[in-house]
């Protein structure tokens, strides 16, 4: 089945996320709109629809007129099994004593890592991306300075891949939480995969607003990766639910990014632990006062 992208971009959320309301009411009808802020500094919003049939070129060009966005630019995907394309392309990731690795690649687990089995079609979490991998890495290098998180939340969990890194160092029990009940659904699969049922608690919720967040509140230890705009939002309840001297390690932002969460964290108490940078992507260690 062919599948079509229509992409367009503008300089207003406002106007970006009405357009992408409107979008729903096409006829072909789209099977997924997306609305997103460009992560370049450029201040643009992406506003994407995905279609099954060929989309309505004189309705595009019309909507993208009256809400003043540039041309839709329409594209035929062609047909590629992701998932098998995935799998050749991306390889095992060595992050300190952490090893993720896809179940193709099981045989190369070396005897001295800490297997994290996370499956190519599985969501964002892989390990490979810059932002994943420095938090591996950050917690890493706190393991090798003996602290012990006692407390530990991975919020915006995704594959629950750093809440699993934790559960396979420390013996307390671990809380993954995401705003998106597919991925919930995937952080559980791969507790299963990774023999960490009773370990790994799987919570849909916004930030810290669930019952059982609070009720284990204070966090020694906080994983946050996300982006800057929902970090920079959820720094007063970092500040809230943080322990005294916990620590918070933040990513999914890019460098040029980074002082602005830090100045919004700053606020709250936090103050820099350690700091970090791969290629374009910045990895935040702040511990609470």
């Amino acid at each position: 089945m062919p599948t079509y992208t229509a992409l367009t971009t503008l300089p207003d959320e406002t106007r970006a996320t009405a357009l992408g309301e409107a979008l729903e009411g096409l006829e072909p009808e789209p099977v997924g709109v997306g609305v997103f802020e460009l992560e370049d500094g450029s201040g643009l919003w992406e506003v994407g629809a995905y279609f099954t049939e060929t989309p309505d070129d004189i309705a595009l060009t019309l909507m993208a007129a009256a809400f003043g966005a540039a041309e839709f630019a329409v594209s035929e995907l062609p047909e590629i099994d992701w998932v098998a394309h995935v799998r050749r392309e991306l390889k095992p990731v060595d992050a300190g004593r952490f090893y993720v690795y896809g179940s193709h690649d099981a045989e190369t687990l070396p005897a001295d890592r800490i297997g994290l089995l996370i499956e190519a079609a599985m969501a964002f979490g892989t390990g490979h991306h810059g932002t994943t991998l420095g938090c591996l890495k950050a917690l890493d290098r706190l393991i090798e300075q003996g602290f012990h998180a006692k407390n530990c939340i991975d919020v915006g969990c995704g594959t629950a891949v750093l809440a699993m890194a934790a559960a396979k160092i420390w013996p307390e029990p671990v809380l993954a939480t995401d705003i998106d009940q597919v991925a919930v659904d995937v952080a559980e699969a791969n507790v299963i995969a990774n023999d960490l049922q009773g370990r790994v608690d799987c919570l849909e919720a916004v930030g810290f607003e669930h019952p059982d967040i609070r009720a284990r509140a204070p966090f020694d230890l906080i994983f946050a990766n996300i982006l800057k705009g929902p970090l920079i939002m959820l720094a007063p309840d970092m500040g809230k639910y943080a322990a005294p001297g916990g620590l918070a390690i933040l990513s999914g932002l890019l460098n040029t990014q980074a002082e602005s969460v830090l100045e919004a964290y700053t606020a709250q108490g936090f103050e820099v632990a350690a700091r970090d940078e791969i290629g374009d992507w910045t990895t935040l260690v702040l511990r609470h006062a």
